[in-house]
């Protein structure tokens, strides 16, 4: 019989008629048989069961097994035995290589006809053993769930005493590598099931036997808790937890909590991961788990554990509140009011909090726009309840070696202590690329160790392998004595302490050099080095002259002075920064066509600097000092001439001026940068208490007192005066008006004829030396430091900052043209970035010019200009030479600098090579039965796995306040 089934399962007739042939044969099996015959024919229909090559075969093999094992029961019982069975769960059936995938849903169908019989106890038992085995082996998804179903319907399989708590564990195991390989809609609905399948097989050997609950719980944690840099166990852990009772949570969490051997690092990894599990779409009562164990911490004062996973998480919750927000608002019940006023108090909280995050809170802030605000002592009321506040905290010291590096490629600077006001200066600093070249370049010099330290430091932020370095050798040089340690400082003053520094250490290393020197002859580079600027002053140098004129005798005075920063004051908030009416303006930035690139510096006016010009009286109500007023510029927008005794050019539409505001200046603020800047040009009178001793007339005399630009800096450093002291209140404030910065402008600056041989000076210029002309000098902006906070005693300071370079003038017109081949012009096109101490982020203009406006306490406060000039020639006293720069001190980066960068990045490599080495070691070496189990474990489960303990990766203090949101 089993020769002409074989033949016809093997023949080439339709499927149709096989079926037919092979139903004569399954109905002869009803009849009586010799034990052989039976024996051959179940021998074949295993075959076919476990090795046919199609699918008709493998359903020929279980019929013609079920009507066997239903008509011939006693032979079927004596060829489906335990030492058969043994054989295919060890050894597999088929040729070695292409063992069956069916041996289990073989043992499953056979079972139906065997359990009720004599040898029912051995199989029993012999299964008990092996779908232990078979589940230590880990295997997938699928062969789980058939282990499962086979378990769940025949339970006498499933492993006893300490043994089934070890197979609850396994289980787990396996669970915690389930993955779907698809992202199709089936098969995320097949992955599902499956795992639901697996863990009901839990839930109901929890049911059967709740001592088995606690190893299984012991066991998920030291998955999820493992800080292990493989794989991430899988969410569908998350199945697991729903079936855990909750009476139970009190006692585990309590025992949990106050678990010493348990390290932070292992807390924050359990906590995360779990929190991973909330998106799980089929699990229960995670987020009452999650809950629980928070407040456990809490109440155990684990504050470290708390700040971190808060600080792990909150940018990923942030995208999801404008939606709970509308959700909220929708439902319209008084529930969903308080809650809106709670969640916009703890919103807020967090923007006082943690400030510096702009581009993640813009989303937020529009959500809540409509929700009252509370005021600063709420804020801080609510802040001080309950405070996080972590005296030990391992975290600190394990993570930055886990972080990577951002994926902008720039490198984070570690905060020390409220140090972010250095930070963002050396940043800034950094990223004005001319002084980041020249800094590099400079050669290795022992008299200027403060310069050093900056070049090592720059070198780092641009080859380091590290997402973040520590400036703790900088900030030890560069310390101003009066500062405070671990106060916050004003990055303003430190800047200008750290120009002056570096100033005056290579005057001082050109003094001791000359003098060196000085028993021999000099030769003509030395002497050329001694009277050159220093880099300071070529990079962040320019001059401004003073002139004061008394309005009796109309003598002028004059002083001119060196400045490394403009520090512009606030207009009276009644007071109208004046623009003269012959102000050319611009067109909007989308109406630009194609513009190839415009000199940098363009003469606007002559005038001669004589006495009797100084001396010449004013018409009535004319502007004594016509002095031109700052422009903004759209990028690569045309520069207009200007005279400055009378004004040439269109007026512009309303329409055009704000959309130019629009693209080049951001949103609508009641002051922009250049008001500032013609409010510190525009005439002041000394009238009253504050009048001017004339040496002429030898006695106090009203007067006029004029500032001129005479020289500008390759960068220009602008401070915005934003603090204050407020004699009613006081105490110091901030100014929090909104100032629109613009991408370029244009600084008046007067140069004489001389300085102007470059251009194309006005005939009226050409007659004398003494001749002097306004040349509107072009900036773009490169740097914006923002300080978020309202005093200068407090806050958080971070910086926006881009890589500004020159554009060529000799390039085709095509490339330095934008507008129709481009969406955005090429300066509004360069990438932006936002510096936060070690988190360096992607960012964009618009953001700069939005983020006063979303955060009302972020403002601008310095400002970095690059000027703009063009690589074929150098103009004018403000336009520095690179050939200039050179002068024998630049070279080849330092040798040394250079070695000590690599061996620092092979040891970063290194050291997370072994860290990786050293959890992994640790994790396998776990003790099997932690402390936090001792009120539940007993003696049942000695040996099973499992465990946690201390981390290496421990150590480090720190301290610190959070707020849950």
């Amino acid at each position: 019989m089993d020769k002409i089934l074989e033949a016809i399962v093997n023949s080439s007739y339709p499927d149709h008629v096989k079926q037919g042939l092979v139903r004569r044969v399954l109905k002869a099996s009803k009849q009586s048989m010799d034990s052989e015959q039976c024996w051959s024919m179940l021998e074949l229909s295993t075959k076919l069961f476990l090795v046919g090559d199609t699918m008709f075969k493998r359903s020929v093999g279980k019929e013609v097994l079920e009507a066997y094992g239903l008509y011939h029961r006693e032979v079927f019982e004596e060829f489906f035995n335990a030492r058969f069975l043994l054989s295919l769960l060890q050894e597999g059936y088929g040729p070695l290589g292409k063992r069956s995938i069916y041996v289990l849903d073989y043992i499953h169908l056979g079972l139906s006809f065997v359990s009720d019989g004599t040898s029912s106890d051995d199989i029993f038992s012999l299964l008990r053993t092996e779908v232990l085995r078979k589940v230590c082996e880990r295997p997938g998804l699928k062969q789980c769930v058939k282990i499962c179903k086979l378990l769940t319907q025949y339970p006498q399989c499933i492993p006893m005493g300490k043994r089934q708590a070890l197979f609850c564990q396994q289980l787990i195991r396996c669970i915690g590598q389930f993955c779907t390989t698809s992202g199709r809609e089936e098969a995320v609905a097949d992955f599902l099931d499956h795992v639901i399948k697996v863990s009901l097989l839990l839930q109901k050997i929890w049911k059967a036997q709740m001592s088995s609950i606690l190893p299984s719980l012991k066991e998920l944690f030291t998955i999820i808790s493992s800080t292990d840099e493989q794989d991430p166990p899988s969410i569908a852990l998350a199945s697991v937890v729903q079936y855990v009772p909750l009476e139970l949570m009190d006692g585990i969490l309590r025992n949990l909590t106050n678990d010493d051997s348990i390290t932070d690092v292992q807390m924050m990894m359990a906590i995360g991961r779990m929190i991973e599990w909330v998106s799980w779409p089929l699990g229960k009562n995670i987020d009452k788990w999650i809950i629980a164990l928070l407040k456990g911490l809490a109440a155990v004062k684990k504050f470290s554990i708390l700040i971190e996973v808060t600080l792990s998480k909150i940018e990923r919750l942030l995208p999801h509140i404008p939606r709970v927000v509308t959700a909220l608002n929708k439902e319209n019940s008084n529930s969903a009011t308080s809650c809106l006023e709670q969640l916009a108090e703890l919103i807020h909280c967090m923007f006082f909090r943690f400030s510096g995050f702009p581009d993640l809170y813009e989303p937020v802030v529009e959500a809540i726009k409509a929700l009252p605000i509370p005021n600063e002592d709420r804020i801080k009321h609510l802040l001080g309840q309950n405070a996080w506040t972590s005296q030990k905290n391992e975290l600190a010291s394990f993570y930055p070696r886990l972080a990577s590096k951002s994926e902008t490629g720039k490198i984070g600077l570690i905060n020390l202590g409220n140090t972010c006001y250095m930070n963002s200066i050396i940043q800034a600093l950094f990223m004005a690329s001319d002084f980041r070249r020249s800094v590099l370049n400079l050669a290795e010099n022992n008299s200027q160790p403060l310069m050093t330290k900056l070049q090592w430091l720059f070198a780092f932020l641009e080859h380091s392998q590290r997402p973040a370095i520590s400036p703790e050798s900088f900030l030890s040089a560069s310390w101003p004595p009066w500062f405070t340690r671990g106060a916050q400082q004003d990055c303003s003053e430190y800047l200008k302490y750290l120009l002056d520094r570096l100033h005056e250490e290579e005057r001082t290393g050109r003094r001791i050099y000359q003098k060196l020197k000085g028993s021999t002859v000099m030769s003509q580079a030395d002497q050329e080095r001694s009277t050159n600027k220093t880099l300071v002053e070529k990079m962040f140098g320019g001059k401004i002259k003073t002139r004061i004129r008394c309005l009796k005798c109309l003598k002028v005075s004059s002083r001119e002075e060196a400045f490394t920063d403009l520090s512009l004051a606030f207009p009276p908030a009644d007071k109208h920064v004046p623009v003269p009416a012959s102000r050319t303006s611009v067109l909007p930035v989308e109406e630009m066509g194609p513009q190839t690139f415009q000199p940098s510096i363009e003469v606007q006016s002559s005038v001669c600097d004589s006495p009797r010009r100084l001396a010449e009286p004013t018409a009535p109500g004319e502007d004594p000092s016509k002095v031109l007023p700052v422009e903004t510029l759209g990028p690569d927008m045309p520069f207009p001439v200007r005279s400055r005794q009378d004004g040439t050019g269109v007026k512009p539409a309303e329409d055009s001026m704000l959309a130019l505001r629009g693209q080049v200046h951001g949103p609508k603020a009641s002051r922009s940068v250049p008001d500032l800047i013609n409010y510190f040009l525009s005439p002041e009178m000394l009238t009253a208490e504050n009048r001017y001793h004339c040496e002429n007339c030898a006695s106090l005399q009203d007067a006029e007192k004029v500032a001129e630009l005479t020289e500008g800096p390759h960068y220009l450093i602008l401070t915005l005066l934003r603090f204050s002291f407020d004699l009613r209140a006081m105490r110091r404030k901030k100014i929090l008006d909104n100032i629109s910065v613009p991408l370029m402008l244009k600084l008046p600056v007067l140069m004489s004829s001389e300085d102007l041989s470059g251009t194309n000076p006005p005939k009226s210029a050409g007659r004398a030396s003494a001749c002097q002309a306004f040349a509107s000098v072009v900036y773009d902006l490169c740097s914006v430091v923002v300080h978020s906070g309202v005093s200068s005693e407090s806050g958080h300071y971070y910086c926006y900052a881009r890589d500004c370079e020159d554009v060529t003038a000799e390039s085709d017109p095509k490339n330095a043209s934008w507008g129709i081949a481009s969406e955005k012009p090429p300066d509004v096109a360069i990438q932006w970035y936002l510096f936060n101490d070690t988190r360096v982020s992607f960012s964009s203009f618009e953001s700069v010019s939005n983020v006063t406006s979303f955060l009302p306490k972020d403002t601008a406060y310095l400002l970095f200009y690059r000027q703009r000039r063009s690589r074929s020639k150098d103009v004018g006293r403000g336009a520095t030479a690179e050939s200039g720069w050179v002068n024998g001190d630049l070279h080849s980066p330092d040798k040394s600098l250079m070695e000590a960068i690599a061996k620092d990045n092979i040891l970063y490599l290194q050291e997370q090579e072994k860290e990786a080495r050293s959890r992994s070691a640790y994790i396998s070496a776990l003790p099997k039965s932690p402390l936090w189990w001792k009120d539940f474990d007993g003696g049942d489960d000695d040996g099973s796995s499992g465990g946690c303990g201390h981390d290496p990766g421990g150590g480090g203090s720190s301290s610190f306040h959070g707020l849950v949101f």
